[in-house]
């Protein structure tokens, strides 16, 4: 990231909301409450609240997506497309980030705690759906203000959260911008995922998911990170950036010690996982990626777009093996088939999937087009729908 993208907002706040008293009914059946979201907001709403933009992260992604919080240096995980200047502009749209039901940074998580016990809810949290953390989302919205969405967007599972509200909320959302994602995970995601769950569930130290209090499965969460992490690169790019460097050595060792470069880039990307993120969170999260499916529910995905009139920006790339360009190609039939408009983009790149976080100068032009044509006619809010909760202004 250079120096140009990771400037613009400055210091930022993330807030914390408890939703209301009326628990969520979750899909599983369950009621579930009293529930807390962390949200990061940038930008002023505008008067007449048509400019609000809905940011959804990726699997390990929090509400911290621009800006630098105090006394860190780093900026947030989405920095490069938000901002003044950026393709989403907040010097005219107010960008809201919250953080997922289920995750770790903030929103009520397994490592949260449970007011009927006192101590975290580890495996006592409820299974979780994407339809249940775009539920959290929307009441999150409703506090502040926010009736209709110009531009709901995200990356990989923020993509699907976008791609979600569409298809839940049709009357709520003008625009979608869904980057690197899917309507649904197909048998190789599920099993990558599985992966994952099992090198943390092995780990003696994961003990049944009560751990905290404890390191934790340390190992496990890094293998399982170790494992995620490579289907977020390609061959390709795997190979210019590594080849076949071994690492501080001039022959191989004969061992099962490092050898590779690419082996120490694993190990480091698997250990300082472990210091961010928690384990019984990667579990629900992952759960949740694999239980996706637009079309569940309706006699086909095409159905299940027809009531949507928003406009859809798709972009995908070619040497993401993860999501695989096809399965974006696939969305985009389904909505043209309903009646809708979808655009469909295809950015040359060997960075994997993890091009929607570093490929930001191709998707900018493309992002701010979709913007420009979403707030060309928005439309009129009418009076009634706009009032719920304060109108908000970022820091």
């Amino acid at each position: 990231m250079t120096d140009q993208a990771s400037t613009g907002l400055g210091l930022v706040q993330t807030q914390s909301l408890e939703l209301g008293a009326e628990p969520l009914v979750l899909d599983s059946g369950v009621s579930f409450g009293p529930i807390t979201v962390a949200y990061e907001t940038y930008g002023t709403l505008s008067e007449t609240r048509d400019n609000a933009i809905l940011i959804c992260h990726g699997l390990s992604g929090g509400a911290h997506a621009a800006g630098r919080l105090e006394g860190q240096e780093k900026p947030g995980w989405w920095d490069c497309m938000i901002g003044p200047g950026k393709a989403f502009d907040t010097d005219r749209y107010f960008v809201v980030s919250p953080n997922v039901l289920g995750s770790c940074y903030g929103t009520t998580g397994p490592a949260s705690i449970d007011p009927q016990t006192g101590k975290p809810y580890a495996l006592r949290f409820p299974v979780i759906t994407v339809r249940d953390m775009v539920e959290v989302q929307r009441r999150l919205l409703d506090h502040l203000g926010i009736r209709k969405i110009l531009c709901v967007a995200g990356g990989s599972m923020g993509g699907m959260l976008a791609l979600q509200w569409a298809v839940a909320y049709p009357e709520r959302v003008r625009s979608v911008v869904a980057i690197a994602s899917t309507h649904q995970h197909s048998p190789q995601q599920i099993a990558f995922n599985e992966v994952a769950r099992q090198a943390i569930m092995a780990d003696p130290a994961w003990a049944q998911g009560d751990y905290y209090g404890t390191e934790g499965p340390r190992l496990g969460l890094a293998v399982a990170r170790m494992v995620g992490h490579i289907t977020y690169l390609s061959d390709s790019g795997m190979s210019r950036k590594f080849g076949r460097r071994l690492r501080d050595r001039e022959r191989y060792g004969y061992d099962f010690s490092l050898d590779f470069e690419v082996e120490s880039y694993l190990r480091h990307q698997g250990q300082s996982f472990v210091g961010r993120f928690d384990a019984n969170s990667l579990l629900y999260l992952t759960k949740a990626l694999d239980y996706f499916d637009l079309a569940s529910g309706h006699e086909s995905l095409t159905e299940a777009f027809q009531p949507s009139r928003a406009l859809f920006l798709l972009i995908a790339f070619s040497s993401d093996w993860l999501y695989p360009p096809q399965q974006l190609k696939e969305v985009a039939r389904a909505i043209r088939r309903s009646g809708g408009d979808a655009t469909y983009y295809e950015i040359s790149s060997d960075y994997g999937h993890d091009a929607f976080l570093l490929d930001y100068a191709k998707q900018t032009p493309l992002v701010a087009s979709l913007l420009e044509r979403a707030r060309a006619d928005f439309g009129e809010i009418d009076p009634g729908e706009s009032e719920v909760g304060d109108a908000a202004s970022g820091p």
